[in-house]
């Protein structure tokens, strides 16, 4: 990987923004997001996605002129409509949204409708924690994940974030509903690396942790086995009803024409009902207690989710962000024409 500065990658994917017609306050903001992404070490879904990225804005997915707008609300939930805008800026535009309400009301909800690939998940769970405020958001996808028991996607990945803020490091889980997300396999494949545990089917029915096989098979495992596959089957179902949008059957199997999804947004203000010192005890006491746990590996400490992000934040401001050397000669080769 080459490392590059934080600010000469934010700069390059600016101007590629301008290039494909967002306006300077959006183009800003979206070129933040993906940059922050790649930053914070996921790689599948920040600079690694923005060719696809490009290409759903070029075949009409995405509409990078259109602005999520109310449709319905009563109290601290509202509904959304996405209007098939760029996924990333609906999402945090909805996150945002639900944060306000929570500030208003305790609790506050924001289901959106007709959007699309919201692309790294965690960055709307750490939107709500940086401003004090707990999080649980999810969304639906196309078709890739088989039930427990099949053998061809009906549920989609859906992934699910819970963040808790915490003065000592926010706490945010990530997490898709297969065992590595399609984005991951294709990194690992690339690599010609072995998945660390069985990720899902080869064509012959087989376990394993062969990335390349499971894209072929399309037959990823779901985490928990049946219980990630019912976990799915229910976010989808709560995205879907709640938004008033497409379920994961309803959406274009194409990879490059996935669009209208459907996703919920959920943040809740902690200190309406308890006192900040109060918190930061509860939570202070949890994450003592896991670290105090005997690791398997010496070498590998016990972690929460979100430490690692902090550590590999830290470093790549420092020595530069890892990026694909192909993908970043296509990136600016493209904008300095």
């Amino acid at each position: 990987m080459l490392r590059v500065p934080f600010d000469q990658l934010h700069a390059a994917l600016l101007r590629a923004m301008h290039q494909l017609g967002l306006t300077e306050a959006r183009a800003t903001l979206c070129a933040r997001l993906f940059a922050e992404t790649t930053r914070d070490g996921i790689y599948t879904h920040g600079l690694n996605r923005f060719p696809r990225f490009v290409e759903t804005i070029r075949n009409g997915s995405i509409d990078v002129y259109a602005e999520p707008t109310k449709s319905a609300g009563i109290g601290a939930i509202e509904r959304w409509d996405g209007h098939s805008g760029i996924g990333n800026l609906n999402a945090h535009a909805s996150m945002q949204r639900a944060i306000t309400l929570a500030q208003q009301h305790g609790t506050g909800a924001v289901a959106l409708a007709n959007t699309n690939h919201w692309m790294r998940g965690g960055t709307y769970g750490w939107q709500a924690a940086e401003q004090g405020l707990f999080a649980l958001c999810w969304t639906n996808t196309l078709a890739n994940l088989p039930p427990w028991g099949a053998t061809t996607p009906a549920l989609g990945n859906n992934p699910l974030v819970i963040a808790v803020p915490h003065p000592g490091g926010h706490v945010v889980l990530d997490m898709a509903m297969s065992q590595f997300s399609y984005g991951t396999l294709a990194a690992y494949s690339k690599r010609g690396e072995p998945l660390p545990v069985e990720g899902g089917f080869d064509t012959a029915g087989n376990l394993t942790r062969d990335p390349a096989a499971i894209e072929s098979s399309q037959r990823a495992l779901p985490v928990g086995y049946w219980k990630g596959s019912g976990l799915s089957l229910v976010l989808d179902m709560l995205a879907a009803m709640l938004s008033g949008g497409l379920a994961t059957h309803q959406i274009p199997s194409d990879p490059l024409r996935e669009s209208g999804l459907s996703q919920v947004f959920l943040a809740i203000s902690p200190t309406a009902i308890a006192d900040p010192d109060e918190l930061t005890r509860i939570a202070e006491g949890i994450l003592d207690s896991l670290h105090q746990a005997t690791p398997a590996d010496p070498s590998n400490p016990i972690r929460y989710p979100g430490e690692q992000t902090l550590q590999l934040r830290e470093e790549n401001m420092r020595l530069g962000v890892p990026v694909d050397p192909e993908i970043w000669q296509q990136l600016t080769l493209s904008t300095t024409q």
